[in-house]
């Protein structure tokens, strides 16, 4: 079973490049760039890894780091 990551960034061709370049290596990868939904997803896929954007709109990637402590 592949590693989950989960890539939190608001810019898509961030994601994009990122996710690409994961799933060439193998792992499952899953992104957003919403700080709501990120906390959503975290909670649902437990992914082994979050690549997290700190300027995000709404909540920003600081709360969410504190919200999942």
């Amino acid at each position: 079973m592949a590693e989950k990551i989960l890539v939190v960034d608001d810019e898509i061709s961030l994601q994009e490049t990122l996710a690409y370049n994961l799933k060439k290596e193998g792992y499952e990868v899953h992104t957003t760039g919403d700080g709501a939904q990120a906390l959503e997803l975290t909670r649902e896929l437990k992914p082994d890894l979050i690549i997290l954007d700190v300027m995000l709109p709404g909540l920003d990637g600081f709360e969410i780091c504190r919200i999942l402590r």
